[in-house]
């Protein structure tokens, strides 16, 4: 198995003819201080007819600004729906991410468990932002490529992304909610993009750690299956202090440890990730989550975003937590299985 990764690769791929085909950028970004931040996700789905689109600004006071659309596309020509733009400048070394439209502010982030009694209950504030994007080191991912007779690898997932890459990223710019305007200064930040077949039903459950340090940065994905014990782990880390050419080393193993509350919610993780070069001992504190949903044939998922402040020694970071987690007789089955 090789793994594809040219140029052309950060722009869009043509659709084929699944009908759940799905072509994804997401990006995140934290200002100097950590005191704010944010994410935004465009999904194009052309062969439904519609845009996944999500806007999450989480603010200094705690509350946080969240607005979520499918608005209509035809073709797959560019992210641009509803206000979100994303354009790759250079492939795979710069980005530029604009938003211009409104946001519900939620003093309680996690009422979003219930979208439409959240949307109807707070207030909505225009938003915007302005981002350039800039690598911090190389990308990580590609799409695999088989040769003739060659199987893919056990617990492959199918239906969530055929191609895969991410990277941590510099990031500047300024964020606007209502009357509150912030400048990002020298700020971090970490993008990804996907295409393919996506479910979101299609995977049991997952944890997706992104941590940016600037100098050190750490990204990985661990899941597991329905009805299996073992977990999968795919990531990476770039250490610019051991190779200063921003080159990334796999990640060989990890133990992490999350901590929840009494509604399974993450409120902290511990971990130990390991590679060819070192060990890296990182803990990190939520600051801020808010839990989304998404429903298909009967089934729930929820998938909730925590802004986490990472220490790791003396240094201090700044990313997110995603926990995916099927939901089956009210239980987070990823909590369920001590994941």
């Amino acid at each position: 198995m090789r793994m594809r990764l040219e140029p052309e690769d950060d722009l869009l791929h043509p659709a084929d003819d699944d009908p759940n085909f799905n072509e994804s950028r997401y990006y995140n970004f934290f200002t100097e201080d950590r005191s704010v931040g944010g994410w935004c996700r465009m999904g194009n789905r052309p062969n439904e007819g519609y845009a996944e689109m999500t806007v999450c600004l989480y603010l200094p006071d705690g509350q946080v600004g969240f607005m979520f659309g499918r608005p209509p596309i035809a073709g797959h020509a560019a992210h641009d729906a509803a206000g979100l733009r994303f354009e790759v400048i250079e492939p795979y070394r710069e980005h530029h991410v604009t938003y211009d439209g409104r946001v519900c502010v939620l003093r309680d982030p996690r009422e979003m468990s219930d979208p439409k009694a959240a949307f109807t209950a707070n207030p909505h504030e225009p938003a915007s932002f302005d981002l350039q994007f800039v690598a911090l080191a190389a990308p990580f991912g590609g799409e695999p490529e088989y040769d003739e007779g060659e199987d893919p690898p056990p617990g492959r997932v199918h239906g969530f992304a055929r191609g895969h890459t991410e990277q941590h990223m510099a990031v500047r710019g300024t964020v606007r909610v209502g009357d509150l305007a912030v400048e990002l200064g020298d700020g971090l930040g970490f993008r990804d993009h996907s295409w393919g077949p996506r479910v979101w039903q299609s995977i049991w459950w997952y944890r997706w750690i992104n941590a940016s340090f600037g100098r050190l940065g750490i990204a990985f994905t661990v899941r597991g299956a329905e009805g299996w014990e073992g977990r999968h782990l795919n990531g990476f880390v770039y250490d610019l202090d051991r190779r200063p050419d921003g080159t990334w080393v796999p990640i060989r193993s990890v133990d992490l440890d999350s901590e929840y509350d009494d509604a399974a919610f993450v409120v902290g993780n511990r971990m130990e990730v390991r590679t060819d070069d070192a060990t890296y001992r990182v803990q990190g504190e939520i600051w801020s989550d808010i839990p989304l949903r998404n429903r298909r044939n009967g089934m729930v998922t929820r998938i909730t975003e925590g802004v986490t402040h990472w220490t790791c020694g003396d240094r201090l970071g700044v990313g997110l937590t995603e926990h995916l987690d099927q939901i089956v007789d009210g239980t987070p089955v990823g909590v369920a299985a001590g994941a």
